[in-house]
């Protein structure tokens, strides 16, 4: 596996990722009493925090992106 996010690019994810994790236990927001909601944002924050952990995202692979120097 071979590193293609940048620095500003993991940083990015990694804020989302805990906005999205936190958001449904916090926020109080109407949105979140559906279950369905609730799994939803927990998936794709937990996925935003591990691409960022890893410093490899899959959809970037498919798509021939990189966002870091080397």
């Amino acid at each position: 596996m071979t590193t293609n996010l940048g620095s500003v690019d993991r940083i990015f994810r990694l804020i989302l990722g805990i906005v999205l994790l936190g958001a449904p236990f916090i926020s109080g927001l109407a949105l979140f009493e559906s279950s369905a909601a609730t799994i939803v944002s927990v998936i794709a924050g937990l996925i935003m925090v591990g691409t960022s952990a890893m410093k490899f995202c899959p959809l970037y692979r498919i798509f021939g992106l990189r966002t870091c120097r080397s």
